[in-house]
């Protein structure tokens, strides 16, 4: 696998891990999550930089945000309860099947 998509896999990560630690954070009221957020955003846009070496921005953003989004929206649902509707669902799967479409034929996501 080259580098930029483990630099892009690390930035998902991090996204994920900032954007669970703001819904912990409380509006920023709790100290550590809060921490955790500005962290795991800073680590996470320094891997997205990294990655934008060998990848155009529009198909490094569009990865790093879908992926992010369904990631969430697991998260969500495993770690604090919330649930999706139909229409939710089907609008993740959209995103997903975007992500394939990008990953498996265009040219401008080097490989």
């Amino acid at each position: 696998m080259p580098i930029h998509y483990v630099y892009l896999i690390l930035a998902v990560m991090t996204e994920t891990i900032g954007t669970s630690a703001l819904q912990a954070s409380a509006q920023f009221t709790r100290f550590w999550p809060s921490v955790l957020v500005v962290v795991a955003y800073g680590l996470s846009f320094y891997l997205m930089a990294l990655t934008l070496s060998a990848m155009p921005v529009g198909v490094v953003y569009a990865l790093w945000s879908g992926l992010g989004i369904v990631m969430i929206a697991i998260i969500g649902f495993l770690v604090f309860g919330q649930r999706l509707d139909l229409p939710a669902i089907l609008g993740l799967g959209l995103i997903i099947a975007g992500i394939a479409v990008i990953h498996l034929f265009s040219n401008s996501a080097t490989h």
